[in-house]
């Protein structure tokens, strides 16, 4: 279960986001920036914007440190696009609407839209709450570990009780500090990430708790692969990204560049304190993440995917219900199959979505139940102060005036 599991629900453990869902390094530091002010304002000087809450919550994440920030939100029929500081810390390109980057965890709730999709569909034969030894006989054994008595549900719920295999420390000490230069194009096979869990006993029993573990959501992808004769990738284009025309998407299985137009990842290499410096690290071999996180895309594209999926335009009835029928997390927060939803404080409004975090990259969604209200934000630094996140989307939810947040690397 990740740290702060409760308050970041989608994020992979702060040391590790860094290879589970991120971006290679480059061997030269990059000196500290900065942060631009608005670097881009669609509005009129002639009347307050209904954004400009949402836009003084970006300017206030890139003063606190990180090199630049995009959002994009579409209510009803409109569009609004915001960003702040840079996209390319040494040409000093703004980011622009297009941009593409890694939305790590955010994979998942794409993952888990396929897999009840083929649950939905007489002819997989799937269910949810079908076992895992059902699916991949053998695989899931020792230790403690036992398939036949974890669901597809627990996997998609995060309460399967599996070890995450990024909490692995011989496979954090690979990517966390500089040793990330000599392992970002390593790669795994999602056989190798799961061997790695499997060697821990489980963190609870199935179904007795809640914990976070990207290792449910590598096995979710080998069982859509089983049932269906295609890798989860091939199914996931098929069935979402070229129906919804999702131009701006790619699942890059081994490849560590982020294909067109796109700004630079940094990172801190998850090394904090007096010091520390962010480095480039845009390029790197995602398939560390595979289906639990090694998704590109663009903030048009992510609102378009969560506005289809709360629509019910992907899942059948029985299977939406499924999806949004969460784990209660406290605090107004709950964890579905693959999606996440939070009451916000400020003003009462419930919001579904996922968020994610690899290196250089953090990404997140959120939308009303209706899909009316659609708003994505990523930062091209893995660094900074989650608060300013949550502000960003209480200003566009709420129209809260963001808190100014301390300076990072």
């Amino acid at each position: 279960m990740e740290p702060h599991a409760l308050s970041r629900l989608s994020r992979l453990p702060r040391a590790l986001a860094a290879f589970a869902l991120a971006g290679a390094v480059v061997a030269t530091a990059v000196a500290p920036a900065t942060a631009s002010p608005r670097s881009a304002s669609p509005h009129t000087a002639t009347r307050p914007s209904p954004h400009s809450a949402t836009q003084d919550a970006l300017d206030a994440i890139t003063r606190a440190g990180v090199p630049g920030v995009l959002a994009r939100a579409d209510r009803a029929d409109k569009t609004w696009y915001g960003t702040s500081g840079v996209a390319d810390r040494r040409t000093g390109r703004p980011r622009l609407p297009q941009d593409r980057f890694r939305v790590a965890s955010v994979t998942k709730t794409f993952t888990a839209t396929v897999l009840l999709q083929l649950a939905a569909d007489p002819a997989y034969g799937l269910s949810p709450d079908d076992t895992v030894e059902k699916w991949l006989p053998g695989l899931v054994r020792g230790n403690g570990n036992d398939g036949s008595r974890i669901t597809l549900r627990q996997l998609l719920q995060h309460t399967s009780g599996l070890y995450d295999y990024l909490e692995d420390d011989t496979l954090r000490a690979k990517y966390t500090g500089t040793a990330f230069f000599d392992h970002r194009y390593d790669g795994a096979t999602p056989e190798e990430l799961v061997r790695i869990a499997l060697a821990q006993k489980p963190d609870f029993d199935p179904g007795k708790g809640w914990g976070y573990s990207n290792t449910n959501y590598i096995l979710a992808g080998m069982i859509i692969e089983k049932a269906t004769g295609h890798t989860y990738a091939s199914e996931v284009e098929r069935r979402i990204i070229k129906p919804l025309g999702l131009r701006g998407t790619s699942l890059p299985g081994t490849s560590p560049w982020v294909p067109g137009p796109h700004g630079r990842h940094y990172s801190t290499l998850f090394v904090d304190g007096p010091g520390a410096r962010s480095y480039d690290v845009t390029e790197f071999d995602p398939s560390v993440a595979g289906a639990s996180g090694e998704m590109i895309s663009t903030v048009r594209d992510l609102n378009v995917f969560f506005r289809a999926l709360l629509r019910g335009e992907l899942l059948p009835p029985a299977q939406q219900k499924e999806m949004l029928t969460g784990h209660d997390l406290g605090d107004g927060r709950s964890y579905g199959l693959g999606i996440r939803s939070q009451k916000l404080k400020a003003c009462g409004v419930t919001v579904w979505g996922h968020s994610g975090e690899i290196p250089g990259s953090a990404t997140r969604t959120a939308a009303t139940a209706d899909g009316e209200h659609v708003l994505t934000l990523n930062q091209n630094g893995d660094w900074g102060d989650d608060k300013l996140e949550q502000a960003a989307i209480e200003a566009e939810f709420c129209g809260k005036t963001a808190p100014s947040g301390a300076g990072r690397p």
